[in-house]
């Protein structure tokens, strides 16, 4: 689901893979909240998902995933 709210900022849930624990759902959260553009991001392990509310015209969901997969993980962003 996407929605976009009045300040241009897009809120989506993108498919995690390669998670293996919680832990590793906090480390994704911590990587997609580290990145400028992403106002706020939370991943959970069950459901493999992360929730990210980001200004698109600063950070795209391809530069999302590059950031997740070079955590170690992977972000389904079709």
């Amino acid at each position: 689901m996407e929605t976009t709210n009045n300040n241009k900022t897009v809120v989506h849930t993108f498919t995690l893979e390669k998670l293996g624990c919680s832990g590793c759902a906090n480390s994704v959260e911590r990587i997609l909240n580290k990145m400028d553009g992403v106002i706020k991001a939370t991943a959970t392990f069950k459901p493999s998902a992360a929730t990210v509310e980001y200004n698109p015209d600063i950070v795209s969901p391809t530069d999302m995933r590059t950031a997740v997969q070079n955590g170690g993980y992977d972000m389904i962003i079709n």
